[in-house]
This record gives C-alpha cells, sequence and structure tokens, in this order.
C-alpha cells in the first residue's frame, strides 16, 4: 500500500522520515518537495510505501498540498490507499499531557461556521458542508495501540488557541477533545474528495490555553513523532494486506 502523510512544515517531516529510513526527493507541481522513501527491491507485497509532504501551516494550504499529491499519483496511475495528516499540536490538558501521542477518531473543524447572538454555529448549521471526518475506527484503535497513544477528538483551527477561554469553549463545543492543530480538516476533505481514508496522529508539544512558550516541549514532541511512526508499518500491515 502506498501512504502520503502530510505535515505543515519541515521539522515534523524531518521527524517523520526519520522512522522510515532513506528518501529521495520528487518534485510535485507548485514547488513542493515530495520525499519519498525507498522501497526495498525485494519487498514483501504488503510492505508499505510512503510519500511524506511539507504542505504549509493552516488548511487551506494543507489541502492544497494534498490534493496536489494525490492528482498527481493518480495520473501517474500509483495511488495512494491512505491519507495521514501529521506533526505537533497542542494537547487538552489533563487528558493529553505533554510529549503524548493522538490518533483522531474524529478530525473536527472546530471553527468554520458564524458567529450569532447564540454562540457558535457550525457550518453545517447554516446549510453547508461538513465540519467532521470520521477515520476508520479499527485502524483508528490499531494505530493508537501500535504507538501507545490516545483516540479522541482532534480539532482543526486556523488560530491557535492562546487564552483559557477560548480552551473552555472548545472543549465544552467538543466533550472529549484531545487535541487541537491546524490542518488535519484540510487534509481530511482532500482525501475525501479523492476517495482515500485519512488518519491524524499528533504528538503533543504545549497544552492548550494561554501561550506558554517557555514550557512548550517541541523536541519532545517531534522525538515522540518519530517514534509513533516507527509502530505505523506494523499497525498499518493487516490495512495493507487487504488492499495490494
Amino acid at each position: 500500500m502506498r501512504v502520503l502523510v502530510v505535515t505543515a512544515v519541515a521539522a515534523e517531516r524531518d521527524a517523520v522520515c526519520a522512522a522510515l529510513g532513506p528518501h529521495d526527493v520528487v518534485a510535485l507541481p507548485g514547488g513542493h518537495g515530495l520525499h519519498r522513501t525507498r522501497r526495498p527491491v525485494a519487498a514483501a507485497p504488503d510492505a508499505l510505501a510512503v510519500d511524506v509532504l511539507a504542505a504549509g501551516v493552516g488548511p487551506a494550504g494543507a489541502a492544497a498540498g494534498t490534493a496536489t499529491a494525490l492528482t498527481a499519483a493518480a495520473l501517474a496511475d500509483e495511488p495512494y490507499g491512505l491519507v495521514v495528516s501529521a506533526g505537533i499540536g497542542g494537547g487538552f490538558a489533563p487528558h493529553a499531557p505533554l510529549g503524548s501521542v493522538v490518533v483522531a477518531a474524529q478530525i473536527v473543524a472546530a471553527d468554520l461556521g458564524a458567529e450569532t447572538p447564540d454562540g457558535f454555529a457550525p457550518v453545517t448549521e447554516l446549510g453547508f458542508g461538513t465540519v467532521v471526518h470520521h477515520p476508520d475506527p479499527a485502524l483508528v484503535k490499531a494505530v493508537a495501540a501500535a504507538a501507545g497513544g490516545l483516540a479522541g477528538t482532534v480539532v482543526t483551527v486556523s488560530t491557535a488557541t492562546g487564552t483559557a477561554a477560548r480552551r473552555a469553549e472548545l472543549a465544552a463545543r467538543h466533550p472529549g477533545v484531545l487535541a487541537e492543530a491546524m490542518e488535519g480538516f484540510g487534509v481530511a476533505e482532500a482525501a475525501a474528495a479523492h476517495g482515500v481514508p485519512v488518519l491524524e496522529i499528533r504528538t503533543v508539544s504545549n497544552a492548550v490555553g494561554p501561550r506558554d512558550r517557555a514550557a512548550w516541549r517541541i523536541g519532545e514532541a517531534l522525538a515522540a513523532l518519530t517514534d509513533a511512526f516507527r509502530a505505523l508499518p506494523a499497525a498499518l500491515a493487516p490495512t495493507s494486506r487487504r488492499t495490494s
């Protein structure tokens, strides 16, 4: 099975690549470089072939980069069997502490909608689109177990949370939310448009709420991301056999 992993920035891409071994860089339209792991010549039929793309920060850039990679793969008759949005993010304490791994059971666009006199209304209440994607529950469970992580809601925001009030609002609107990031929903939208399953994997670098840069643990979160992707091939092996 071929897997596309989409991160926001190069540091996240490199953390993923560190788990997957040597890779080559393949140019995509628009100037992106796709980091393609070198599949062994004698690889088993169910071996994973993984491409990693740093598509940019935010849901729009993530969607555009993901769509470009998916389209290029389809035109080359080498379609992907899975897209994974990956990177570091904020965790909702105490449920997702610093350094923990979160696998999205739901990928939610937390701020796609409108402000009303009664509060926030998601775009679905306005009669448009969608605000949530549901990755395959069995796959979420397998990946979370392999990575030693948690499964739960991950919200996508265009503006990172920086206050206790905003944190409380998100937690109230999305009971059980574990993490916040800025790209997952964009990746999921592109994957859905191409009919490709999606996952989101986040490692927690900071607590959602007031911004305290001194308390962030970006290095530890990137190391945890590498560890999570070292565990990914074993978790995906049954899926690879079904789709090869």
